[in-house]
């Protein structure tokens, strides 16, 4: 029987505890008379959050705090440095649309367009809304500027119009409903190929000056998945794994899949130091180098799905009759999600993620079990930011992210961390896998695997450093 979600913190509570402390230090003071003493210490929280002023991982009990200069070596100084480098090159490529705060002046009497003007790049565009409303007779000019474009009218007029095919259009005329006649039929057009982008058109007119965006993007080509007529469940999804060390939990794996999916295609990634060949339908085994690596074969394996969507699951695990991978598909179908975990043995393991833009020293990033709120029209779904290693996926979107082959050993959160912001993700608790039950006496392959299944001193301090240069992290907190 499905149980439900208790409820979610607000997100108040959660700026609150989470950036209390950074907010008192750098808000000293608020004008008391805008300030309800009840939620003074919120406000403080909130502004502090968003300013993107020095932030920091409190340290208080039940929370794990990792000050990620404290695992770096000598080099600091050095690395520093070659981190504000590539983060400025980073920004120059994710910040290729302009973030250029506009604000309309008031009383203004030109009528222009807000947003929702989108060109392709060179390519042409009527701009409507145009229009001046006056009563001011002695205004008969009005200049249209542009960085990215230029302008024309179809409207057919001669001596009103300087400028065509520049990038300023002056328009004069002693009548208003001449004016409004040209305005309503200006043309912009793309100069420049930039797959996205702002130019900021500037329309004045006298003493009175506006400015709107015109988009420039450039629109994907489609990449469609073709599930066939019937769109059975073997054309849309492909169940993949990795496997080092367990080929007998492996083996129960695929005999508990086949019990329930037999016809749908498997994908191994196996890196193991003496390979076994599984010889079973429908199975694709791709062998790696000796201990590769965890994120190394899940790129493998994801890299090979020709389907639209893909399972990943461990290869300890076990499908019962809860673990019906339809629901999964229904909800990605129906909703703009991108990854949507399930429950590992009951536990679904959900998370949040609080993610604090800092200053030269680097971000702050909280993990917080829990969830953000619920996922419409699925009562025991959620949206969350990490799920456990049982979850469907958009092929196309997990590929864009990638796993970072550098974490070899053990890694799951950093997955979800270079995806925050990229993928939208949701938990639901009653799609269920279960977990194979534990040998008590280990046979010799088992305890093999238990040799890397545990990061040690140099793997942990390289994970922070990690951390600290890919991801531009100063600190990171989690409970």
């Amino acid at each position: 029987m499905s149980h439900q979600h208790p409820p979610a913190a607000s997100s108040q509570e959660n700026l609150y505890r989470v950036y209390r402390r950074t907010c008192f230090k750098s808000l000293k003071y608020i004008p008391q008379t805008l300030v309800n003493p009840a939620t003074e210490g919120y406000l403080k929280s909130t502004l502090c959050f968003m300013s993107g002023a020095s932030c920091s991982c409190e340290k208080k009990s039940g929370l794990q705090v990792y000050e990620l200069t404290d695992y770096l070596d000598k080099e600091l100084n050095l690395t520093k440095v070659r981190r504000v480098k590539e983060r400025k090159h980073f920004k120059m490529r994710d910040g290729s649309v302009e973030k250029q705060l506009l604000i309309a002046p008031p009383n203004m009497p030109l009528s222009y367009p807000i947003q929702g003007i989108q060109v392709m790049p060179l390519h042409t565009i009527q701009i409507p809304g145009l229009r001046v409303q006056t009563k001011d007779k002695k205004i008969n000019r009005v200049i249209l500027k542009a960085s990215r474009g230029t302008f024309n009218t179809f409207a057919d007029v001669s001596n009103e119009v300087k400028g065509r095919g520049s990038n300023t259009l002056i328009i004069e005329s002693p009548y208003l409903t001449v004016l409004n006649h040209i305005l309503q039929y200006i043309i912009y057009t793309s100069t420049e190929f930039h797959i996205s982008t702002l130019d900021i058109v500037t329309f004045q007119m006298g003493k009175y000056k506006a400015k709107f965006p015109v988009e420039i993007r450039q629109p994907p080509i489609p990449f469609l998945f073709d599930s066939g007529p019937d769109r059975k469940l073997s054309s849309l999804v492909t169940i993949t794994t990795k496997t080092f060390y367990r080929y007998s939990k492996l083996r129960v794996l695929i005999k508990s899949i086949r019990k329930f999916y037999p016809d749908i295609n498997i994908i191994i990634a196996d890196d193991n130091e003496n390979p076994q060949k599984i010889e079973e339908i429908n199975v694709e085994q791709y062998f790696m180098p000796f201990a590769k690596g965890w994120f190394a074969g899940r790129n493998l394996a994801v890299s090979q799905v020709t389907t639209k969507y893909f399972l990943w699951v461990d290869d300890d695990c076990e499908f019962t009759e809860s673990t019906k991978i339809e629901k999964f598909v229904q909800i990605l179908e129906e909703t703009d999600l991108d990854v949507v975990g399930g429950s590992l043995a009951g536990n679904d393991f959900k998370f949040k993620i609080l993610y604090q833009v800092g200053d030269d020293d680097g971000d702050c990033l909280h993990r917080r079990s829990g969830f953000y709120h619920r996922l419409e029209g699925f009562p025991n779904c959620v949206i969350s930011s990490v799920v456990a290693n049982f979850f469907l996926a958009h092929t196309r979107a997990v590929l864009a992210v990638g796993f970072d082959p550098k974490l070899n050993r053990v890694a799951h959160s950093e997955f979800f961390f270079d995806g925050f912001g990229t993928l939208q993700i949701g938990s639901c608790n009653d799609i269920v896998v279960g977990h194979q039950q534990k040998i008590a006496a280990e046979t010799e392959c088992e305890k093999n695997y238990t040799k890397f299944r545990y990061n040690n001193d140099e793997q942990i301090k390289f994970k922070m450093g990690l951390l600290y240069f890919k991801n531009n992290l100063k600190c990171y907190s989690q409970n």
